[in-house]
């Protein structure tokens, strides 16, 4: 049995160009493994509001 990871990976690759490049096809699965999380994460609830990242990123940038 694959698993679901797996299946998605080869879903993925099959929908790429034939011409794809081993660096295009870890690009794509990195992009789709980040939204994956990101997916998670405001289903948890674990999500900023525009404010909070604004304070957040005003700590970050050299002004």
């Amino acid at each position: 049995m694959q698993t679901t990871e797996k299946i998605e990976a080869e879903n993925l690759i099959k929908k790429l160009p034939a011409d794809s490049t081993f660096e295009d096809i870890q690009y794509h699965i990195y992009i789709a493994e980040k939204l994956k999380k990101a997916r998670l994460q405001i289903k948890e609830g674990k999500v900023l509001t525009q404010k909070e990242a604004e304070k957040r990123l005003d700590k970050w940038i050299i002004k």
